[in-house]
């Protein structure tokens, strides 16, 4: 398949061209599966589900109250009904319903059919074994469930390429469906490269650092329904670094890697990828994440697997992860990348902002008098500061062509809750 059009691959990138580039990556296939109910949380619905019965499958009473005739009902005057029985949820009521006459019911009994409406009960009044129904207090049709009216049978519940959230599960649930087809999970292979990362218990020499990268990217990974392959820690080792992703490209549908991404004597990543594959563009007019790259690797047996090169200063990572790397992988999940919901909220403070590149700013959340909120920076915006994305409850997204900011003014928020 041939690379995406670029207009250089050093060219710095705005991001929406970035993502317009990254629409057009190659898709791999994944096979369906069957897993129980319980298992299906975050995984890509493989066929449309369809409903095998109506939802609600029968008419039901939508309040506790009266159910009765609409037509029996006075315009004018209260209507005294007797109450020939009761309804319960799970219970019939086996006779039949006499004129003038109502049935006490309760929320999700089954509607005789006789009755039409429901009348809530503290609207009514009981006096010697009769109901006193004011005027106006019901109509035909009021406060009940039809059969079907949520999902009737044979039509799809849910369509395939859906990514199953808790609320697609009780769904599922309803209908009586205890397995789901689902697509296998997105192979996504990471690793982190560096003379200067050790991994967690090994000792820190003057210099050195632990990896961290590796451990978010698992777990972002993880939160988003792929499956992760963890590669390992590297050197800055061009054979070694070759050697990871040639692996990575044959046991995964993708492969990221952290640092490297620079144009020092140690930074190898770009060049490698090079002799590899395509490379479709190495830099982003965005803050923090600007060395960041992106290709396809070529395969045994003709196969191209997608490479992401992440920076290797851990804000820069999660930034990157959230704002682009997040919609490619669920498009590669074939599930539909919708994006994220931007906040409008007001800064809390001035922020400095150079036009023809977008930024990212941590931030916390606050609430003001009038019930609006704000938003204030964590401080030190240094990629390298990983602390904040912890104190954070989002990101301050300063447009491509945006400008400095005053305090108060109106920005959008990305707020981290909701990244699935």
């Amino acid at each position: 398949m041939p690379s995406p059009a670029a207009p250089s691959a050093d060219h710095p990138l705005s991001l929406q061209q970035a993502r317009e580039l990254l629409a057009g990556l190659p898709a791999p296939t994944l096979e369906n599966t069957e897993v129980a109910l319980h298992e299906g949380l975050q995984r890509v619905l493989g066929a449309d589900l369809v409903a095998p019965l109506d939802v609600p499958p029968h008419d039901n009473a939508a309040m506790d109250g009266y159910a009765l005739r609409s037509d029996e009902l006075l315009a004018d005057a209260p209507t005294r009904l007797r109450v020939a029985g009761q309804g319960l949820a799970g219970h019939l009521f086996g006779g039949e319903l006499p004129p003038r006459a109502c049935l006490r019911i309760t929320t999700g009994a089954v509607l005789p059919a006789a009755c039409d409406c429901v009348v809530p009960q503290e609207l009514c009044r009981l006096v010697d074994g009769e109901v006193l129904v004011p005027p106006g207090a019901t109509r035909r049709g009021a406060h009940v469930r039809r059969r079907g009216e949520d999902l009737a049978a044979g039509q799809p519940a849910l369509r395939a390429g859906r990514l199953l959230r808790a609320a697609d599960l009780g769904l599922a649930a309803s209908l009586g469906i205890g397995r789901l087809q689902v697509r296998r999970r997105l192979r996504v292979a990471f690793l982190s490269s560096g003379d200067e990362l050790r991994s967690i218990g090994q000792p820190l020499d003057p210099g050195t650092l632990y990896d961290s990268n590796r451990h978010t990217l698992w777990a972002m990974l993880t939160r988003l329904g792929c499956e992760p392959l963890d590669l390992g820690l590297l050197p800055d080792d061009p054979q070694r670094l070759q050697a990871a992703l040639l692996r990575g490209c044959e046991q995964a549908d993708v492969v990221i890697s952290s640092g490297g991404m620079g144009v020092g004597d140690a930074d190898h990543l770009g060049r490698t990828l090079a002799r590899l594959g395509d490379v479709h563009f190495r830099n982003l007019a965005v803050r923090p994440g600007r060395p960041l790259a992106c290709g396809t690797l070529s395969c045994a047996a003709g196969r191209q697997v997608v490479l992401v090169g992440l920076p290797g200063n851990p804000v820069a990572v999660m930034v990157a992860f959230y704002v682009l790397v997040r919609e490619l992988l669920l498009r590669l999940m074939g599930t539909e990348a919708s994006p994220q919901p931007l906040l409008r909220l007001r800064a809390a403070q001035a922020l400095r902002k150079r036009a023809g590149r977008t930024e990212f700013q941590r931030a916390v959340l606050s609430r003001l008098p009038d019930g609006s909120w704000q938003a204030h920076t964590t401080g030190n915006q240094g990629s390298g500061v990983l602390h904040s994305m912890s104190q954070a409850d989002g990101l301050l997204v300063l447009h491509h062509e945006q400008g400095d900011v005053a305090s108060g003014d109106w920005v959008d928020f990305l707020p981290f809750d909701g990244l699935v």
